[in-house]
């Protein structure tokens, strides 16, 4: 560039000492230097304004050639993204077929629990309800045991009393005291016994209660989606709430 630069000082340096044409504008000036100084700065013109100028005439060209590949850069994005959303909504397919199959499975699982805590429960409510009647029984055979055994010792005592004329009124009143007394023994064991069975039919119905509602509420998460999530829950503990 530096003799691009000395060559056009030449030709304005040799065109302000030319020679002025009488009566114009013109000047004479050596032509053969003129024409050396013109191939020096030809030859000096750096390589890039040639190669600028081959892309100036090339632009239509190189815009074409950038636009098609543009657009084909375009075409293949958009390939790669219809192929990557197939793929997705396979693998999404996938996934949910597998979420289906867990669920089911969970469910399964859950009723099988489920039903064996019903037995479960049903078996310890039998088991209840017998041990349950035999106290009854038991406590039944003893209060009439003593109920009876009152009133033989009373009647027993009522004979012994009768013999006696003196004592006749005080035996009658003891007799009668002693009856009423088996009466009242007998009447507070029944009522004991019927108040134990009643409380163990409570206490069999609380708990048949609470695993009703803890099976209710199983049966309700597995519905509402918890069970997937969360299978670790499937298990329920043996002692009952009240």
């Amino acid at each position: 560039m530096y003799r691009v630069f000395e060559c056009l000082d030449e030709l304005v340096r040799n065109i302000e000492q030319a020679y002025g044409v009488p009566m114009t504008s013109n000047c004479m000036v050596p032509r053969n230097e003129m024409l050396a100084i013109l191939d020096d700065l030809r030859n000096a013109l750096p390589v890039e304004i040639d190669d600028a100028q081959d892309v100036l005439d090339q632009r239509d060209d190189i815009i074409d050639q950038a636009q098609q590949r543009a657009d084909q850069l375009v075409a293949d994005a958009e390939a790669e993204a219809t192929s990557t959303v197939t793929r997705a909504r396979e693998e999404a397919d996938t996934m949910l077929a597998d979420a289906e199959n867990r669920a089911h499975a969970t469910v399964a699982k859950a009723q099988d629990d489920a039903d064996h805590i019903m037995t479960s429960a049903r078996r310890d409510a039998d088991n209840t309800v017998n041990r349950a009647q035999t106290e009854a029984k038991r406590l039944i055979d003893s209060g009439n045991e003593q109920y009876q055994r009152s009133i033989d010792e009373g009647l027993a005592e009522q004979h012994r009393l009768v013999s006696e004329a003196e004592v006749v009124r005080r035996a009658n009143e003891e007799a009668h005291r002693i009856v009423d007394a088996a009466h009242a023994d007998s009447n507070r064991l029944r009522t004991e016994c019927d108040q134990f069975v009643d409380n163990k039919l409570a206490e069999f119905e609380d708990a048949l209660s609470a695993t009703l509602r803890t099976i209710a509420r199983d049966r309700s998460a597995l519905r509402g989606g918890a069970g997937v999530a969360g299978t670790n829950q499937t298990a329920t503990p043996r002692s009952y709430e009240r």
